[in-house]
């Protein structure tokens, strides 16, 4: 691939992961749209890591994510599973059979009132002309025809029930695969337990299917790092993830894989099944996937990984719902874009195995996320102001429902800081100033961010990276921000602005902590106390007494690893 780019493989499996993978994309593609006269910096991100060239049956070049994404029949509503970028429609009309014909019609879903606006790829001027990018590639500029927008750009966030109703990147016609065995909607034939997950790749169709769509991306990459998967695990596609990583490590040994574990909030689940089967489910998807994958990182906005509800984490600058998808999975897919900034960088970057063995030692293959979304800078104030002013507070909020990680010991950490001007970075004191700290004294901003890192985990490893690129939050994301932000995501001391925020600065970490001990030992504590003979169903569905046992056990031996007076010298 042109540049010695180290491709990565994404597999999407799920509803919710679909959501947080949707915005994902959404955000990549916003950023592949910037204006490409700016002089790009050196150490920036490189799409080429997460997308792929080609061509449609017309010629037409495409740069479209490598992607494979498993969901249950009925979650597309109206998006084709083949996609729509490669469909020959003059094919499509040629029918060789002269015979009789007969024809069996689905009811057809409606469009999502999103979807004709944001299938139109382009961007939304300031004269409110909605221009419309006439090719399809990530490469260079594209020509541009203008069009009117009649409806408002942002989704009515009410009215969006599956992924693909905000979805604005095409996919490959290699993409979607559907299990058709198991039901989006309704009350019967749900993919609800792990042992229903494992057993859909043991199905000879779908294990096929999905090594058939890895061999067709895999063989064409030149510099394959790994894979990251996004993978539910609150519902039966725990069960899919860990069977689907254990395919890759057998297959693809020597890669990374990079495994999120996705949850919904909690609070969206209010049955005492679900919530059990919830439990059950994130318990057997952890043990499984940190066997398999080079490193597990769950991410949630809940509180708690057991049964006892927990509010939802508070971000101080974001009013969002907790209980829409929608923008629960905006604020996780703002977060992954950020902690995954390592293993995409254009310059100099951490592949995915090296990523994977600075944060995990002595069996701790599971780490916890955090975000500061915006991270706080106002206009002008410099990055040792802002950390000092932190204090020794956790700068970011946690985002893996295991509690607060204040007064734990950390391990190891990789750390990003994004969207700061360069001007930020260090501190401008004039002369003859008292230095207020340490920070003060650095000539650079990665020595910034390093020293800072250092003094408030002196005995963690660390690594760090400060990138000028913000995230880009432009519609279909939600504008939850709070009304004293700026359009650039900064903290503005005057009266409200009514500009929407367009990008925002992010601080975003993967820590192996020791608050994983305490959230992993509560969560087999809670197992153990569960009359599982109320939830036979559970059992039935292909788990066993003795693999529930041997479940507890593994999950009291992964929290044992992360017990405060562990060291990184063994």
């Amino acid at each position: 691939m042109a540049g010695g780019a180290r491709e990565v493989l994404t597999l999407q499996l799920g509803h919710f992961a679909s959501f947080v993978g949707a915005h994902w994309w959404n955000q990549q593609d916003a950023a592949l749209r910037e204006p490409t006269d700016v002089e790009e910096p050196p150490g920036e991100l490189c799409p080429d890591v997460l997308y792929r060239t080609g061509r449609t049956l017309h010629g037409q070049e495409t740069y479209t994510p490598r992607l494979i994404l498993m969901d249950l029949k009925g979650s597309l509503n109206s998006l084709k599973e083949e996609g729509g970028l490669y469909r020959d429609t003059q094919l499509d009309s040629a029918i060789a059979w002269q015979g009789k014909l007969t024809t069996h019609k689905e009811d057809v879903h409606p469009k999502s009132p999103h979807q004709d606006l944001l299938s139109a790829e382009g961007v939304l001027s300031s004269d409110g002309i909605w221009r419309v990018k006439s090719i399809l590639s990530g490469k260079g500029p594209t020509p541009l025809t203008t069009a009117p927008t009649p409806k408002p750009l942002v989704p009515i966030e009410g009215g969006i029930r599956v992924w693909s109703d905000f979805l604005r990147v095409h996919l490959h016609p290699r993409s979607i695969c559907m299990i058709h065995k198991y039901n989006h909607d309704g009350d019967a034939g749900r993919l609800e337990a792990f042992g229903q997950g494992e057993s859909v790749l043991k199905d000879p169709r779908y294990l096929e299917e999905l090594e058939d769509r890895l061999h067709f991306y895999v063989e064409e990459c030149d510099y394959l790092q790994g894979f990251q998967i996004l993978c539910d695990l609150h519902d039966g596609f725990s069960g899919v993830g860990a069977k689907a990583s254990e395919l890759l490590r057998d297959e693809y040994s020597g890669r990374g894989i990079v495994t999120w574990g996705l949850l919904p909030d909690p609070y969206s689940l209010r049955e005492p099944r679900k919530s059990v089967y919830r439990v059950l489910n994130t318990a057997f998807g952890l043990v499984h996937l940190s066997v398999h994958s080079s490193l597990v990182c769950p991410l949630s906005l809940g509180g708690s990984l057991g049964l006892r509800a927990e509010p939802p984490v508070h971000l101080p600058h974001l009013r969002y719902d907790a209980t829409l998808p929608f923008h629960c999975s905006a604020i996780l897919a703002t977060a992954l874009d950020t902690v995954t900034v390592p293993y995409r960088l254009r310059s100099s970057p951490v592949s995915m195995v090296h990523l994977a063995d600075m944060l995990n030692f002595s069996g701790k293959k599971v780490v916890t996320a955090g975000a500061s979304i915006p991270f706080p800078s106002a206009p002008s104030q410099s990055l040792p102001d802002i950390l000092v002013q932190l204090g020794g507070a956790v700068p970011w909020t946690p985002l893996s429902a295991c509690g607060d990680p204040s007064g734990t010991h950390c391990f190891a950490q990789s750390v990003v800081l994004r969207g700061l001007d360069r001007a930020c970075h260090t501190s401008q004191l004039p002369p003859g100033m008292p230095v207020p700290s340490a920070l003060h004294l650095c000539t650079t901003g990665e020595d910034v961010l390093a020293l800072y890192l250092e003094q408030q985990q002196p005995q963690a490893r660390s690594s760090s990276h400060l990138l000028l690129t913000p995230c880009t939050v432009v519609p279909p994301y939600p504008q939850f921000f709070s009304a004293g932000l700026s359009p650039r995501g900064l903290v503005l001391d005057g009266p409200p602005t009514k500009a929407a925020v367009e990008s925002v600065p992010v601080l975003g970490a993967l820590c192996s902590s020791s608050s994983l001990n305490r959230a992993l030992g509560d969560l087999a504590n809670e197992l153990s106390r569960l009359d599982l003979r109320r939830w036979a169903s559970f059992m039935d569905a292909g788990v066993e007494q003795d693999e529930l046992q041997e479940l507890l056990q593994e999950l009291h031996s992964l929290a044992q690893c992360y017990q405060a007076g562990d060291s990184l010298v063994d």
